[in-house]
């Protein structure tokens, strides 16, 4: 967290760089305020066209019964590209612009998605919403905890100890129809 932290406080302060050492003496100061006004207001239109855009969608997502996730991550990246173009800066409006355009954001889009909302909803859930679950033992069993071989009955049972610890055969139905009276 805080290394993204430092990587947003970084880039207003390289756009800063920027603008004093190459911008202003090369297109002089007049033209250079000029240039970052109008590309934050072109950025500040291509957002909020988007932006309506993508609520269509998700309001079509909803209406058809569909969870909209790539939408809801489209809309967050929305936010993001409004925030970057109204910070002043060359720099912050080209990451703005790669936010805002369409066939830009869907990688940007496709990476958020596999390495900050699935490792984030895996932690919350316990890996039961993406089906990242243990099935048949302990997420730790061999790695020095109370495994499979090393509680205080190993050995023992229908498996002989050589597993999980769990035997089909042991299981049992339960009828809740009769439990409910």
């Amino acid at each position: 967290m805080l290394r993204v932290i430092g990587l947003l406080l970084l880039i207003p302060l390289f756009d800063i760089v920027l603008l004093v050492t190459v911008a202003i003496p090369f297109f002089g100061p007049l033209v250079t305020v000029a240039l970052v006004v109008l590309t934050a207001l072109v950025g500040m239109l291509l957002v909020r066209a988007e932006g309506r855009a993508t609520l269509r969608s998700i309001q079509r997502k909803l209406a058809t019964g569909e969870v909209p996730t790539d939408e809801l991550v489209d809309g967050g990246l929305l936010i993001a590209a409004g925030a970057f173009f109204l910070t002043p800066g060359l720099v912050t409006d080209a990451v703005g612009l790669l936010l805002a355009i369409p066939f830009t954001r869907y990688p940007i889009r496709a990476a958020t998605n596999r390495w900050v909302v699935r490792p984030y909803i895996d932690a919350k859930t316990g890996g039961f919403a993406s089906g990242q679950v243990y099935v048949g033992g302990f997420p730790d069993e061999g790695q020095g905890g109370m495994g499979a071989g090393q509680g205080p009955d190993a050995g023992s049972g229908p498996s002989g100890g050589s597993g999980s610890g769990f035997s089909p055969d042991d299981a049992t139905d339960v009828d809740f129809e009769d439990s409910d009276r």
